[in-house]
């Protein structure tokens, strides 16, 4: 079955006889979220040796196993498999056509769109597919607003941008920034600035993983290696960079679709979502007229597949990653010079 996300919050509290449930989609925070409530709702804790089994890529052969074992103190088990490929669909409908009661959590950042287990599950009355994606926009605007408003708080239009391009690709790490910020303006109430935001929300790696992708996009190659490799030096993740610079080049996209359709440049950026943050507005105007739409598209792909190749076992991420916006940064460069 395929639930409705009003749905959701109930069946994480009780998936009654559901026997195999998918978490997929792009935010592995809220991924692991739901599949810790899963966990927590079935087995009542969640490292028990007796009732929770935990299955990584290296042992994904033991799914029939581990499905069909018995608890030795009884109990329903629960089985939880990390990074879930489609090559499971068939140990799964086995499972889902058996005899054994043990609820399968499989979480699948990485599935593609037409995924034969996504198929399977929302397809079977035993089974279920929920989405876990990045907040974004408008939701992510209103979350960042609702934390705030929460604690007396409200934050200025550069402060909220800002938070905007920090915040959102995993809901846990969102919850956590914003609480840290809350804490850091204290009890008294009042306006959340810029200062406020750069104190305390994310790390000197975010920042400056940020710095290099803005300034690839724009084509400053020398301000981007520099950034890129302050970044690396600080602890950013491979994987995290490439997934920023997707993220902004999202909504270089979603400028560069609204100057094809007759706004200006300038009107592109002042209306981008999330909000150009004031200080990089003057490299995002610079980019709008560097990246056309189908370019813009290429480079997505291109951010993708590095993703994809930092993933594999052994893969040098940080090397791959590097490449990949420095790449990003030159064909930008090109574009400058014609």
């Amino acid at each position: 079955m395929r639930l409705d996300a009003r749905a959701v919050a109930g069946f994480l509290a009780d998936p009654g006889r559901c026997r195999a449930v998918l978490l997929f989609g792009g935010d592995v925070g809220l991924i692991r979220e739901r599949s810790d409530a899963l966990t927590r709702a079935v087995a009542g804790s969640l490292d028990d040796p007796f009732l929770v089994a935990s299955l990584v890529r290296e042992s994904h052969a033991r799914l029939a196993e581990e499905a069909s074992a018995l608890s030795l103190i009884g109990g329903r088990r629960v089985v939880r498999v990390r990074e879930a490929a489609d090559g499971l669909a068939g140990v799964l409908g086995q499972h889902l056509g058996g005899n054994a009661d043990a609820l399968v959590i499989l979480e699948g950042p990485d599935l593609p769109t037409r995924s034969k287990l996504r198929t399977l599950l929302e397809g079977h009355a035993l089974g279920a597919a929920i989405g876990c994606y990045p907040l974004e926009g408008r939701a992510l605007g209103e979350t960042v607003r609702a934390a705030l408003a929460d604690a007396g708080l409200r934050a200025d239009a550069d402060a909220l941008a800002l938070l905007q391009s920090l915040l959102g690709a995993d809901q846990a790490q969102t919850r956590s920034e914003l609480e840290k910020l809350v804490l850091y303006k204290g009890a008294a109430g009042g306006v959340v600035g810029v200062e406020d935001v750069a104190a305390c929300v994310g790390d000197a790696a975010g920042l400056s993983a940020m710095e290099a992708v803005s300034a690839a996009l724009a084509g400053q190659v020398a301000p981007a290696d520099r950034a890129l490799a302050a970044a690396l030096g600080e602890g950013a993740a491979a994987v995290g960079i490439l997934r920023i610079a997707q993220g902004q080049m999202h909504r270089l996209h979603r400028a560069r679709l609204a100057v094809a359709a007759g706004a200006s440049i300038v009107e592109a950026a002042e209306r981008a979502k999330p909000p150009v943050f004031f200080k990089e507005k003057p490299g995002f105007i610079r980019a709008l007229g560097l990246w056309s739409v189908a370019a813009i598209e290429d480079g997505l792909a291109h951010l993708f597949a590095a993703e994809a190749a930092c993933k594999r076992t052994g893969a040098p991420d940080r090397t791959i990653a590097e490449g990949a916006i420095l790449r990003v940064a030159a064909r930008a460069a090109r574009a400058g010079r014609r």
